[in-house]
């Protein structure tokens, strides 16, 4: 989807109305703050809608995603600390303070996230069992088979349960607040009789709802008001919007929805991309083998079917083993392996890097809270 119809028209917005505040404030905001913020946000979502089908909703592109959200939300902080005059007029309190009741609501989305990245792990441990029963294995009995055959069942009830109830049953209690369980008692611990670090009525699609309601582009005198601020909040609004829902999209969390609609007009240079990207992973969510998944991530898709092909292999085999049926399951479980070492490589620096959204957003509305305090009583 092209950007560069958009391009011109939003720029020139921005610039009548900064140009017009000169005369009005004895301070004024570089009119190329505002321009480079608004086009690093556009450049950053062309570049995660660029990548390659076999990327696009993977665990590394989920990285790119949160770090497009790291850069945008340090570039907006920057940008309202190096403009914090404004803050103290109206309707720039209002606003700064809409974004960030909007970002706490984010951080039930970071916390239920997180639950799921826990269903991941417990589903990684399955794969992990079926790889020990094959791997390094010089000839492959009956024990093998049924071990393996084992972890596939569980595998297969905690998939299933999990599309049932729409809903995460991996380890919880673990919001971003709290320290962590320890792994080895965690490992032991039936996933069934766990808490919830979100109450059991939480609905992601309702949270989603909750964070894009009355996200409106700002009206010419609220950008007169600000001197063009208020695009800024509406971008940033837009970007925490979008990566909350394409990280719901993706991972396994309670009332999972993705009907939700963007509507951003085309005059923003960054509404191109947003939409290209809503768009992509809707279309994703339409394929045939994606409508009923957990989750669009792509690592749960290789889950389901190396798991799938195994398991039909296993039923298949008959004792003694022939030669070609061996070497059958020996490639079977390095196409498990392969999907075992890449969740393994992407899974727990993702997980860090959502624990990382999380304490930004918190410190960023700390922070930004004070400003506007500090702003108002001088």
């Amino acid at each position: 989807m092209p950007v560069t119809d958009s391009q011109g028209s939003s720029a020139s917005l921005t610039n009548r109305w900064v140009h017009s505040m000169g005369s009005t404030y004895e301070f004024g905001i570089e009119e190329q703050e505002l321009e480079t913020f608004q086009r690093h946000v556009a450049d950053f979502l062309a570049d995660l809608s660029s990548v390659s089908s076999g990327d696009f909703l993977s665990l590394s592109w989920i990285q790119k995603l949160l770090d497009v959200f790291l850069v945008c939300q340090e570039e907006f902080r920057a940008l309202l600390l190096s403009n914090k005059e404004y803050l103290k007029f109206s309707p720039m309190d209002r606003l700064v303070n809409e974004y960030f009741d909007r970002s706490v609501k984010a951080l039930d989305v970071c916390n239920a996230i997180r639950d799921g990245i826990e269903q991941i792990r417990q589903w990684q441990m399955q794969l992990e069992i079926v790889l020990c029963a094959f791997d390094n294995q010089k000839s492959l009995g009956e024990g093998h088979f049924r071990r393996a055959k084992k972890a596939l069942i569980d595998l297969a009830i905690g998939m299933l349960d999990e599309k049932e109830s729409n809903s995460v049953v991996g380890q919880r209690n673990r919001s971003f607040g709290r320290g962590s369980v320890n792994r080895e008692n965690r490992s032991m611990e039936n996933h069934r009789s766990l808490s919830w670090s979100v109450s059991q009525s939480w609905s992601a699609a309702r949270q989603l709802q909750a964070i894009g309601n009355n996200i409106t582009a700002p009206r010419p005198n609220e950008i007169l008001a600000t001197s063009g601020l208020a695009v800024a909040v509406y971008t940033m609004n837009y970007v925490l919007y979008f990566v909350m829902w394409a990280l719901v999209a993706a991972i396994p969390c309670q009332d999972r929805g993705l009907q939700t609609h963007f509507h951003v007009t085309r005059q923003f240079i960054w509404a191109g991309p947003i939409l290209a990207l809503h768009e992509k992973i809707l279309e994703e969510s339409k394929k045939r083998e994606r409508r009923n998944a957990n989750g669009l991530l792509r690592e749960i898709h290789q889950i389901e079917k190396c798991a799938r092909h195994m398991n039909e292999l296993i039923d298949s085999v008959n004792f003694p083993l022939n030669e070609a049926k061996e070497d059958e399951v020996r490639q079977r479980a390095k196409e498990v392996r392969m999907v075992h070492e890449e969740i393994k490589k992407f899974l727990n620096p993702m997980e860090r890097q959502v624990r990382e959204v999380f304490h930004r957003i918190v410190r960023s509305r700390t922070n930004g809270l004070y400003s506007i305090g500090r702003t108002s009583t001088s």
